[in-house]
């Protein structure tokens, strides 16, 4: 009487039965021969593996069993095939290890099919094998993906409190234990950028999708990128940088229309903070200079922040930009003083001062050296008229705090 494909299932899945502990050594042996990375895992991680390995020739026995050869079975392979270590092996070996396994797996089985099983069931069997092996690809696939999702997933919304962290000016150690859990360098420079946000923040598609971009242009000049939509506004720390501008604009494009504003560059990320205070002080004062070139620097926005309110500009503009003209000769101040009363003339100036005009032109110059700031170009100009009254204030504060 001859058999039917059914009694040929039943008589292979017998014989492979009974040989599946001989199918799983004869695997894991080949392994050991061929896959270098398999021989640098720990004896625990090896066993790990050699799990998954046996789960997947008992899960294609049953598979065949319920004849899904015919497209009868309707196992979930995934599931099966990875429960016994589902996210340590997607943590273990990569995707493309994880697929050299399983094709080595079929090919162990496939090559003792001949061996094991009567020579008229053979060829039923192999091509159960073939179809086995392109579903196991799927089910390897779709847990990668998985996998991948939920990291991502994970990985948006850490990234978005290591960036809320710095705004917020929260301790070092929450942003560098945040920071490193990313995978980021903490001792790399770090500047912070903000302006406004070009999509909508509710639409999360199109913001992981910005979010891409500003990564791969800091990858383009050898940058890490940190982004979140806050509110209006993106916000991206970049780092590696050493020069703020030069780093803003590689991703300055990406932003929305307005201002864009990159805060200073600070030793590492522990400090980032320091670089959004005043990147978010600038962008707050921002609308008091349309001129101001894109991106700018925060100490651009000097005086538009005092305006507004920042401590930190108003001491910056004293200590650094008035002070060093005090202490270098008296008579710099009062040179300046005199040219911006006479209207930016230098004779006018000159004859207030009782000297010659190269006289106040020397002095001018002394000026820029030592604040950076020119007094003949009309912005630099407005910052040390800025400088000038808040020194002149913090003077008399000081003298009337003084005992009489």
């Amino acid at each position: 009487m001859d058999s039917t494909p059914a009694d040929a299932r039943r008589r292979g899945v017998s014989r492979l039965q009974r040989a599946t502990g001989t199918l799983s050594t004869a695997a894991t042996a080949r392994m050991d021969t061929e896959m270098s990375w398999f021989r640098e895992l720990s004896a625990h991680d090896r066993s790990l593996v050699g799990m998954v390995v046996s789960a997947g020739i008992r899960e294609f026995l049953q598979w065949y069993a319920d004849g899904a050869d015919t497209g009868a079975a309707k196992s979930d392979l995934a599931a099966t095939m990875f429960g016994v270590a589902p996210r340590t092996l997607t943590g273990l070996i990569t995707l493309q290890q994880t697929v050299d396994l399983i094709r080595l797996s079929i090919e162990v089985v496939e090559e003792n099919v001949d061996d094991l099983v009567a020579p008229d069931d053979a060829r039923d069997v192999h091509a159960a094998v073939d179809r086995y092996a392109r579903e196991i690809a799927f089910a390897t696939a779709e847990v990668y993906a998985r996998a991948a999702e939920q990291r991502g997933a994970w990985d948006a919304r850490l990234e978005a409190l290591v960036v809320d962290a710095m705004l917020r000016a929260e301790p070092d150690e929450v942003v560098l234990s945040r920071a490193s859990a990313l995978g980021w360098d903490v001792r790399r420079p770090v500047s912070v950028v903000l302006g406004s946000a070009p999509v909508q923040p509710a639409d999360a598609s199109l913001r992981e999708d910005l979010f891409e971009q500003v990564r791969r242009r800091a990858r383009g000049v050898d940058l890490e990128a940190l982004c979140a939509v806050q509110g209006d506004r993106l916000v991206v720390v970049l780092g590696g940088a050493s020069d703020a501008r030069v780093a803003a604009q590689a991703v300055t494009d990406l932003f929305g229309d307005g201002p864009v504003v990159a805060g200073p560059v600070v030793a590492g990320l522990a400090q980032a903070q320091v670089s959004a205070r005043g990147a978010l002080a600038a962008y707050r004062a921002a609308a008091g200079w349309p001129d101001a070139p894109r991106p700018a620097l925060s100490e651009e926005y000097l005086p538009e922040r005092v305006l507004t309110g920042d401590g930190h500009a108003r001491r910056h503009l004293v200590e650094a930009v008035y002070a060093p003209l005090v202490d270098a000769r008296s008579t710099l101040i009062e040179t300046l003083s005199a040219y911006f009363s006479a209207g930016g003339s230098l004779e006018a100036s000159a004859r207030d001062l009782f000297v010659h005009p190269n006289t106040i032109r020397y002095r001018l110059r002394q000026v820029a050296e030592l604040t950076g700031y020119t007094p003949t170009q009309p912005r630099d100009a407005f910052v040390l008229r800025m400088a000038l009254v808040l020194g002149r204030q913090s003077t008399r504060a000081s003298d009337a705090r003084r005992p009489g």
